[in-house]
């Protein structure tokens, strides 16, 4: 007889929130359920839905209100770059579904890239890169597509297969599978216009920069992490890429957020003195 702590292994296992059918059709009995709501393990956002009193609390919101988590609210379940965490959750339901939300949502309508089995809270990749290209400026949608290509969630020759609309189509035009942050993604696109050749994570003297302009001039984005025996090294690994005939640049996350135009010009009058030339 299956017990109450194999419930709790099931509902781990499918990601804290699943319909009840899938419990029943895995063995257990009403009287386990029972015990295991008596004890607190488990909670009924809605019925026909089961999820683990200690759920993954967006979920468990999108099975009581029957919808499915996509765009920025699963892109940053992933842990993909989203610009900020602002704003309401985002959600996907069919198109002629009628939902009620009783607080700010953005919801998404239409014929998802992938269908979606109708027990699945959360949007499959694709789906989310999809609304990601239709609800985001274009260099914030490329930031989150190009974070879940270094994520290796999915690859460009995949991408390539599906149908897409205009917007996502132009993002996997510019898209590259090797930014480690979105402010990477930011300053190669701001660039572009310099036709100059701009390359990010490029190992040199056995670390990684962020970007590379031309031959010689780097970019080194410093973020929150770069305090105390990081910053040592960033001091030393920048004294060595100067010896070795480099020119660099290091700014902030808050310059290239808030003052880009600062940083463009700096950018701007280092190309125009030739730093970026390889002597």
């Amino acid at each position: 007889m299956r017990t109450v702590d194999d419930l709790s292994v099931l509902l781990v296992e499918r990601g804290g929130v699943v319909r009840s059918a899938v419990i029943t059709d895995s063995g257990f009995s009403r009287r386990t359920v029972e015990a295991a709501a008596r004890t607190g393990l488990i909670i009924r956002p809605r019925r026909g839905w089961i999820a683990k009193a200690d759920a993954e609390k967006t979920q468990v919101a999108a099975a009581r209100l029957g919808v499915v988590l996509t765009c920025r609210t699963q892109a940053e379940l992933l842990g993909l770059w989203v610009h900020d965490s602002s704003g309401p959750p985002h959600f996907a339901v069919a198109h002629n579904a009628s939902v009620r939300i009783p607080f700010e949502a953005r919801v998404h309508r239409g014929t998802p890239v992938v269908p979606r089995h109708p027990d699945a809270l959360v949007d499959p990749i694709e789906n989310v890169l999809g609304f990601i290209a239709e609800c985001e400026p274009f260099e914030r949608a490329l930031a989150t597509w190009e974070s879940a290509l270094t994520r290796s969630l999915v690859t460009l020759e995949a991408l390539r297969g599906y149908s897409w609309k205009p917007a996502a189509r132009r993002i996997i035009d510019r898209a590259v599978p090797f930014s480690d942050a979105g402010l990477e993604t930011y300053v190669r696109e701001r660039l572009r216009w310099l036709r100059v050749a701009i390359r990010v994570q490029i190992w040199i003297a056995g670390h990684r920069v962020d970007t590379l302009v031309g031959d010689r001039l780097v970019i080194q984005i410093d973020g929150a992490h770069h305090v105390g025996a990081q910053r040592s090294e960033d001091i030393r690994h920048d004294a060595e890429l100067r010896l070795m005939g480099y020119h660099v640049i290091r700014v902030s996350y808050a310059q290239i957020m808030y003052d880009w135009h600062v940083v463009q010009d700096l950018i701007m009058r280092a190309v125009a003195q030739g730093l970026h030339r390889a002597v």
